[in-house]
């Protein structure tokens, strides 16, 4: 049985430049647990999450995104916490925008929304390694 790691949590401000930061402590977590096969997916999947929050999360001034990585045995789970009750929609992808939520959908193995205790929501995907590249527990 693979040990059981904390999740990696982050909080980040409501600014488009929290979006790099987030991709670079994401892609240290990875490397760490040894999921290079699923990098690309997992860093895109990140950034469409946490745009999506700094855009269209509508909350008071000061209220924070945090995002949550955890281990999984052969890929990551990502969360996007915000203070927002809004659940995301889909929207019909043109040349400025709305491709986001369908290149989760595409990249991700599974993802949802999640009610939080107390206000907002939690939007969350797994990215799975492809098979023959899953990572091992080293330890």
């Amino acid at each position: 049985m693979q040990p059981k790691e904390p999740p990696m949590v982050r909080r980040w401000t409501r600014h488009p430049a929290s979006v790099g930061r987030a991709r670079s402590e994401l892609r240290k977590a990875l490397a760490n647990w040894c999921l290079n096969a699923v990098e690309d997916a997992a860093l895109l999947v990140l950034s469409e999450l946490v745009t999506n929050a700094v855009r269209h999360a509508h909350v008071s001034p000061g209220r924070e995104i945090e995002t949550r990585y955890l281990r999984e045995a052969d890929g990551v789970r990502i969360e996007v916490h915000d203070a927002a009750d809004e659940r995301p929609a889909a929207r019909v992808p043109e040349e400025s925008g709305g491709w986001g939520l369908g290149l989760v959908d595409t990249l991700a193995d599974r993802w949802g929304v999640d009610k939080r205790d107390g206000v907002g929501k939690s939007v969350w995907a797994v990215v799975i390694a492809p098979a023959g590249d899953e990572a091992r527990w080293i330890g």
